[in-house]
Formats: C-alpha cells, sequence, structure tokens
C-alpha cells in the first residue's frame, strides 16, 4: 500500500502562503503530517489593501474563523460590490453587484423583462434594481437576512482588508495548530536526480528543510515551479496589457462606502479600497503608453484624500504558468500567474488553489491522473476569470486614448467573442462549466458598458407592456424601502466588530 505524505513544505508567507499554511493545518493533524512554512522577513510581500469577493466567506467558515474577530484583526469593511467609472464612455458609471438583478418570473431571466421595460420607456439603469447596488450607493449595510422570503436575503458581500494582516491573523491561526515556521532565505532548491523532485531547499544560512510536497508562495519569483522545475509562463499581455502598478495608502474621505471602486483613466485604471484604517490607492497602467512619472502623477490627482506615503511601483506580467502542479510542486497565489484586481480575484484564485489541492490530496505516490486534473481546473479558472477581466477592456467606446483604442480593437479569444454575441443578439448569458462568474455578473458589465441586445426573449416580448413595466417597479420600490431601513455602514460595522486594529 502506498503511504501517506508526511512531509509538506511551503516555500513564502503572505496571504498565499499562510493561506495554504492556514487551511491545511485545519484539516490535517501535526502526528499526520508536518507543515512547514519556510518565510524571510527581508523579503517584502506585495501587501496592499485586499478587495475580496463572497467566496472568501466559505473559506473563513471552513477555517471556523469568527467574522467579528476577523473584521477586527484585519482592519475589514464589508463590500457589496464594485463601481466602475468611465470604461464604457467617460461620464458613465454602473456597479457590478453581488446579488441578483431583481428577481426572475416563471422560468426567465430578470434582464429579459428589464429588457421589454426599457424598450417601453423604463429610464432606470439594470442595477437600480440590485439589493446591493441601491445600498453601496447609498452607504448602508446589514447582513442577510436568514428567511429565504424576505428581500434583504439576497444581500451577499464580502470585504476589503489589509492583506498583510490577514497573513499575520492566518499565521496565528495555523502556528496554533503545529505548522513551523521557518525565518529564512531560500539559497538553493535540490531535486532528486532520478525523479527531478523537489527534495529540499537549502537556506542561506546551511540549514536544509526536507519534504515530500512543496507549494511555490514565493511570488511572482516563482522560486519553485518557474526557476527550478522550468514551468514555463503563458502571456497573456496582448489581451491584458497593463503592466504596472503604484500603489499608495491615503486618509479617509469620509464615510466608510461599502463598496470597490475602479475608475478608467487614460492608459489604465485607478482602484479604491477603503479599510478601516485607511483608503488603499493603486493605479494600474502599460507602460507602452504612459511614464511612470506620469502614472503616478495620476495616481495622486485622482485621490480622494491626502496621501500617507509615496507611490511603490509594481512590476508584472498578465498570464499564468503553463502547469500550475508539476512533479511534486504546486504553486499558489503569484507563482501560479497574475491577472490583474479589477474583480478582486486574486484571493479567490489562492483559495480555489488550495481548495482543489485539498480535494484531490494524494498519497505518496503522486497519481498522474490527479495533476493532470488539478492542472485542466486551474487552467479553466483563470481562463475565465481572464475572458470576464478582459471584457471590461474590450466593451468599450472611449476614443480619447491611444490605450483604449488598442483594448477597443484587440483580438480577443474565441471564448469571449462567443459570450458577448450570444448577449447582443438576444441577451443570452450563460454560465459555463460552474465558472466563478455567474449570468449576473455578465449581464452587469454587457449593460453598465452598452452592450444592448438587439432583441429579447420572444415569450417575454409577448407580454403586456405595462404589466412588466409594473411588475420591474413594485420590485425597484421594494429594494428601496428595504434599504431605507438600513443602518449606515459604519454604524453597523462600529456595533457588529467593535475597534479594528490599530
Amino acid at each position: 500500500m502506498v503511504p501517506p505524505i508526511k512531509e509538506i513544505v511551503i516555500v513564502g508567507g503572505g496571504s498565499a502562503g499562510w493561506m495554504t499554511a492556514a487551511a491545511l493545518s485545519s484539516l490535517l493533524a501535526p502526528k499526520d503530517v508536518t507543515i512547514t512554512l519556510v518565510e524571510s522577513d527581508e523579503i517584502g510581500i506585495i501587501g496592499v489593501g485586499e478587495a475580496t469577493i463572497p467566496d472568501l466567506l466559505n473559506f473563513n467558515r471552513m477555517l471556523g474563523i469568527d467574522e467579528a474577530d476577523f473584521i477586527r484583526a484585519t482592519n475589514a469593511t464589508f463590500k457589496l460590490g464594485i463601481e466602475f467609472i468611465d470604461w464604457g464612455r467617460k461620464g458613465d458609471r454602473y456597479i457590478h453587484p453581488f446579488s441578483n438583478h431583481g428577481v426572475d418570473m416563471n422560468g426567465f431571466d430578470f434582464h429579459q423583462f428589464w429588457l421589454h421595460s426599457r424598450a417601453a420607456g423604463n429610464p432606470y439603469p439594470i442595477d437600480d434594481y440590485s439589493l446591493c447596488a441601491i445600498a453601496a450607493r447609498q452607504g448602508k449595510f446589514t447582513h442577510p437576512d436568514p428567511n429565504p422570503r424576505a428581500i434583504r436575503s439576497h444581500i451577499r458581500y464580502a470585504y476589503h482588508f489589509d492583506a498583510s494582516l490577514y497573513a499575520r491573523y492566518l499565521r496565528a491561526y495555523a502556528e496554533k495548530r503545529g505548522v513551523r515556521r521557518i525565518e529564512g532565505k531560500v539559497q538553493t532548491v535540490i531535486q532528486t536526480p532520478e525523479t527531478g523532485r523537489i527534495a529540499e531547499v537549502k537556506l542561506e544560512d546551511g540549514r536544509s528543510v526536507d519534504g515530500e510536497f512543496f507549494f511555490d508562495c514565493s511570488g511572482f519569483r516563482s522560486l519553485l515551479l518557474g526557476q527550478t522545475l522550468g514551468v514555463r509562463f503563458n502571456d497573456w499581455s496582448h489581451w491584458l496589457p497593463c503592466n504596472s502598478a503604484q500603489a499608495v495608502p491615503s486618509s479617509h474621505a469620509g464615510p466608510l462606502p461599502p463598496f470597490t471602486r475602479a475608475t478608467a483613466k487614460a492608459s489604465g485604471w485607478q482602484w479604491r479600497i477603503p479599510t478601516q484604517a485607511r483608503t488603499g490607492n493603486g493605479h494600474i497602467y502599460c507602460r507602452d503608453f504612459i511614464s511612470d512619472d506620469e502614472a503616478a502623477s495620476v495616481l495622486l490627482a485622482g485621490l480622494d484624500s491626502e496621501a500617507l506615503a509615496s507611490p511603490r511601483i509594481i512590476r508584472f506580467t498578465a498570464g499564468h504558468r503553463q502547469t500550475f502542479w508539476e512533479k511534486n510542486c504546486i504553486a499558489i497565489g503569484l507563482a501560479a500567474g497574475f491577472l490583474e484586481p479589477l474583480e478582486s480575484t486574486s484571493i479567490y484564485l489562492i483559495q480555489e488553489g488550495i481548495s482543489r489541492f485539498i480535494s484531490l490530496f494524494p498519497n505518496a505516490a503522486l497519481p498522474e491522473v490527479f495533476r493532470h486534473e488539478y492542472n485542466r481546473h486551474m487552467r479553466t479558472e483563470f481562463e475565465q476569470v481572464r475572458d470576464f477581466i478582459i471584457l471590461h477592456f474590450t466593451a468599450t467606446e472611449r476614443t480619447d486614448s491611444p490605450f483604449w483604442d488598442y483594448c477597443r480593437n484587440m483580438p480577443i479569444p474565441d471564448s469571449l467573442e462567443h459570450k458577448i454575441a450570444l448577449f447582443r443578439e438576444g441577451g443570452r448569458a450563460f454560465r459555463c462549466e460552474d465558472e466563478l462568474f455567474s449570468r449576473p455578473s455578465w449581464v452587469a458589465v454587457f449593460l453598465g458598458q452598452n452592450i444592448i441586445p438587439k432583441a429579447y426573449d420572444p415569450v417575454v416580448a409577448t407580454l403586456p407592456p405595462p404589466e412588466v413595466t409594473a411588475s420591474v417597479e413594485s420590485m425597484r420600490v421594494a429594494m428601496i424601502d428595504a434599504v431605507s431601513q438600513m443602518p449606515t455602514h459604519e454604524d453597523y460595522l462600529a456595533r457588529y466588530s467593535g475597534p479594528a486594529a490599530g
């Protein structure tokens, strides 16, 4: 009988390393498997303010984390969606909310009824029919109502938090469960001559750390998967041309908004992520169209309030490693790939990489079929997220800069071309292979960026316009009333979790 894996080594800390350590330690007893994490305090982590999507709630619940304690420890705020400014045309503004739009009726998608009412003169945009979008704009928040018949049961939320504090929080969690942390820089990676598998990592001070299975959480360096095992990188910069970011914190400019903001700029876009302690800001751009100095000026000019530091430059290339699991090593986080955080998917892709490994947890033989399945799944995840992010860039009517001219005219993946064509012809949007972004997300961006279907569902089209308009209007009014009874985001946060970390 093949023995189980007994020694797991994680190279690198940050969110990727400590999420991996925390998840594994929550499921594996130290007497059965030793988990060692190697990191160096000398090597900085990206550590910007992090915005997430609702899937993180499942990860934290799996670990048994108390939400209020997590919020205090990470300076977290609640998030109901993302506001996009100037993406379709300059002056446009829409919200991609976490909740659905309206309520589907008689088996037909709500947006088909909205399209019918729009043709009859309805002036309200689709996000006026989302509970999360309405609450976000009004700065309101509450947890979902447990009664599935209640309007407020439709609330879905995520968080903004300090990524470095989240890593620290998970480190305490993991060490309490037996994870051993070793401080040190990896100098050499030793492979087994016969198999090419990684056998150990040697540190600068001469110590060695042996393992049977390794996780590469070394960031963009991809020390194990890329540098040692030679797994090449799939470059997607022809679809996602942004290759640099500058990040800077700022003070709060007013009440804490329960949403992320992404504002399109002449050569990229700027994020705003509010945590309890500060606001995280960043300008993601393409150096082919703007210099670093110009990009810094754009960033600072776009702040809502005073900068608390100087901008910090981050270089990257969009894409992923050709395989995510090679021999006895899996790359997690930036070591596996990078997609700009336009839809807050960075933590999700870390989480998905960990979860898929756990679902395939191998014995020491490391069956090849498990590796193939892991790579197939993660490749699909990256490609589906990639297509959704590309949509924001290609679905633009902006002609005010060379950058947007490039994005508007660039060839796009066939998979995305197909989705756009389906929606443009008849408002059809489908979720493929359990992809992360469901129909309401695609609809939010399609309509928010002016991809209006030529026709809507022919069955819905037979319904009398006054009846359809009355139905969708009753939903809008009910949602506005429900939001009016919600507390402000700041008041709710203060009552729920109390003072945040210093």
